[in-house]
C-alpha cells in the first residue's frame, strides 16, 4: 500500500508539473510561441541587454544594429526607424529593448491592437523625449485611422491632430521630439506599403539552429542556477521548435520536473521524461501538432486541404494555425504549401508513424513561401 500511495504521489507531481497552474482547458500552450504571465514574470530576466550579450544566432541583424547605432551615436542622431519581421519568440521584443539601452534612450512599449483611436497613438508620441524608443508589437494590426498619425509622426516628427467635426473642426499642429520607432510583426506581408516604406532598417529574424539553442539553453540554466549537462541541454534545445522563447520556457519547465522527480540535475534521463509527460516529442511537435498532420493525411488524404478547412476540422483559429503551427512544419519539411492547399509530405507520413506515400503537389504548380 505504501509503495502504491508513493507512485500515486509521483503521478500527481508529474501532472501538477505538465499542467502548471489552472485547469487542463485554460493553461497555455507549451510550445506556443506568444508570451504570457509566466514569460513577464520569469523569462523576461533572461533576455541579453546589451548587443555584447546577444552572442548567438541573428548574427548579421547584430552587426547591422551595431553599426547603424554606432553611427548614430557619433552624429547625436536618433536612430532611423526599425522594423522586424518574423515568427513570434525569436527575439523582435528583446532587440527592440537593446536598441533603447544601446542608445541610452527610454523605450515606450505598446501594440497595434492596444491603439484603437487616434489618441491613444497621440498621448504616446507628445510624451516621447527626444531619442526616446517607441516599441509597437504585431505594428500589422494597427487601426488604419491610427495608422494615418504615424505617417508624418515618422518622417517629419508632426502630427496634425484634427479635433472637433464637421463645421467645427479644426487641425492642432503637434511638434514632436524626435524619436525611433521599433515595429515588430509577425506577418509584413498585411503590413500597408506607406507604413513599410517608412522604415530605414528592416531585419526578418530566422529561426535558431539546435546548436545556437543550446548554448541559449545553457546560458539562461546558469542565469536561473540551474544545473544542465550537455546531453540534457541538446535534448531541450532539439525541442524547441527553433525558439528562443520555447526553450526558456521549456527549461523552466523541465527544471520543475527534476526538482520533484529527481535530484534536481537535468541530464539527458530527466530531460527526456520530462518532455514525454509535456507530450513534445522528439522533433519539437505537440499534440496540436500532430492533431493538424492526422487531420491533413486522415480527412484530406494527405491534402491539398484549406487552412479554413483544417481550423474548422480541429476547432482552432485560422491566424493560430497560420502563425504558430506551420512555420515550423514548413521548416523541417513536414508541410509544403500550395495554390491549392496543404499538402502533407513523406517526412510527416513517417514520424506519425501512418503508412502511406504521401500525395504529389500539383503539377506545374510552385510551393508558396512562408509568408
Amino acid at each position: 500500500m505504501a509503495d502504491q500511495s508513493a507512485g500515486d504521489n509521483r503521478d500527481a507531481d508529474r501532472q501538477r508539473i505538465v499542467s502548471g497552474p489552472g485547469s487542463l482547458d485554460d493553461r497555455e500552450r507549451i510550445l506556443g510561441a506568444d508570451a504570457g504571465d509566466d514569460e513577464r514574470t520569469g523569462i523576461s530576466a533572461l533576455r541579453p541587454r546589451t548587443l555584447d550579450e546577444y552572442d548567438v544566432g541573428q548574427e548579421r541583424i547584430i552587426d547591422g544594429l551595431r553599426v547603424a547605432i554606432g553611427a548614430a551615436r557619433s552624429r547625436s542622431d536618433v536612430l532611423e526607424h526599425v522594423l522586424f519581421d518574423g515568427p513570434p519568440g525569436l527575439g523582435k521584443t528583446t532587440l527592440a529593448h537593446i536598441i533603447a539601452h544601446e542608445m541610452g534612450s527610454a523605450i515606450q512599449v505598446s501594440s497595434g491592437p492596444a491603439l484603437e483611436r487616434a489618441s491613444d497613438l497621440v498621448g504616446i508620441l507628445t510624451n516621447l523625449s527626444a531619442g526616446d524608443v517607441l516599441f509597437i508589437d504585431e505594428i500589422h494590426r494597427l487601426p488604419s485611422v491610427v495608422e494615418e498619425y504615424l505617417y508624418s509622426a515618422m518622417e517629419d516628427f508632426r502630427i496634425d491632430f484634427v479635433v472637433d467635426s464637421g463645421p467645427y473642426a479644426k487641425t492642432i499642429p503637434l511638434e514632436l521630439d524626435p524619436f525611433t520607432l521599433v515595429g515588430a510583426t509577425t506577418r509584413s506581408g498585411m503590413l500597408t506599403p506607406p507604413l513599410r516604406n517608412r522604415f530605414g532598417i528592416f531585419y526578418h529574424l530566422d529561426f535558431y539552429t539546435p546548436e545556437q539553442l543550446e548554448k541559449i539553453v545553457t546560458r539562461s540554466a546558469a542565469l536561473l542556477e540551474v544545473t544542465l549537462d550537455e546531453e540534457g541541454a541538446r535534448q531541450i534545445a532539439c525541442r524547441s521548435r527553433g525558439t528562443a522563447r520555447i526553450v526558456n520556457r521549456l527549461l523552466r519547465r523541465v527544471r520543475d520536473f527534476a526538482q520533484v522527480m529527481g535530484d534536481g540535475t537535468i541530464d539527458e534521463a530527466i530531460a527526456a521524461e520530462a518532455m514525454e509527460a509535456l507530450g513534445v516529442d522528439a522533433m519539437g511537435l505537440d499534440d496540436l501538432d500532430r492533431k493538424y498532420l492526422l487531420a491533413l493525411i486522415d480527412y484530406y488524404e494527405g491534402g491539398p486541404a484549406g487552412v479554413n478547412a483544417l481550423a474548422a476540422t480541429l476547432g482552432e483559429d485560422q491566424d493560430t494555425l497560420e502563425d504558430v503551427v506551420e512555420p515550423y512544419l514548413l521548416m523541417i519539411g513536414f508541410l509544403i504549401r500550395t495554390p491549392r492547399g496543404r499538402v502533407a509530405t513523406q517526412r510527416a507520413y513517417d514520424h506519425i508513424g501512418i503508412a502511406g506515400k504521401a500525395p504529389e503537389p500539383p503539377a506545374g504548380q510552385e510551393n508558396l513561401p512562408l509568408e
